[in-house]
C-alpha cells in the first residue's frame, strides 16, 4: 500500500506521542522505519550527522520528517528554518503534526517551507486517519521523486555537485 523502504524521522518529545504515532503507523500499515529524535537538537545531529549520529548508517537520509513544534533545546520553527536552509536537506517534505491550533505557528510553518501542517487529534482513530493520509500522499510523492532521480540517473543534491565540477 505504501513503498515501505522509505526511512521516516519523527521529532517528538512526548513519549505518549511517539507510542500514538507508533500505533497508528501500525494500524494505518506503515511499515516503514520510523526513527525518533526527542527535540529539535538531537534531529539536527541526525540530519547533519554530527554527535551521536556521525556515523550515517545509523542516520539515514529520511523522505519524510514528521516535526512537532513545543519542544525543549531547539523547537520546531528552529528546526524547520535549518532543515530548509540546508541545501542537503531542503527537499525533505516536512510535514509539522502539533498540538499547536495557534494561526501564527500556521502562518509561520507555511512561510518557513513546511509542507504541511496537521493538528494532532484527540481522538486516536481520527489520528490514525490522519497519519494514512500523510502516508497514502507523502510517501507517494517521495517515491516518485525517487523513481524520476533514478531515471535521469541522478539522486537528490547531485545537480549541485555537477554544478561545482563544471
Amino acid at each position: 500500500m505504501y513503498p515501505s523502504n522509505i526511512p521516516i524521522l519523527l521529532v517528538e518529545d512526548d513519549e505518549d506521542d511517539v507510542r500514538m504515532t507508533q500505533r497508528a503507523f501500525k494500524k494505518g500499515g506503515i511499515t516503514n522505519r520510523l526513527y525518533v529524535v526527542r527535540d529539535g537538537e538531537e534531529a539536527i545531529e541526525f540530519l547533519e550527522h554530527t554527535d551521536r549520529y556521525s556515523n550515517p548508517d545509523d542516520a539515514p537520509r529520511p523522505g519524510l520528517i514528521l516535526l512537532d513544534l513545543n519542544m525543549p533545546r531547539m523547537n520546531g520553527h528552529e528546526v524547520l528554518d535549518r532543515i530548509k536552509s540546508n541545501e542537503e536537506l531542503k527537499t525533505i517534505p516536512v510535514i509539522i503534526l502539533t498540538t499547536s491550533t495557534d494561526q501564527k505557528d500556521v502562518a509561520r510553518s507555511y512561510g518557513h517551507g513546511a509542507n504541511t501542517f496537521i493538528t494532532k487529534p484527540v481522538e486516536f482513530g481520527k489520528f490514525v486517519d490522519a497519519i494514512m493520509t500523510l502516508g497514502k500522499y507523502w510517501l507517494g510523492q517521495v517515491e516518485n521523486k525517487q523513481q524520476y532521480s533514478i531515471l535521469c540517473h541522478t539522486h537528490p543534491g547531485d545537480d549541485k555537485k555537477g554544478a561545482e565540477n563544471e
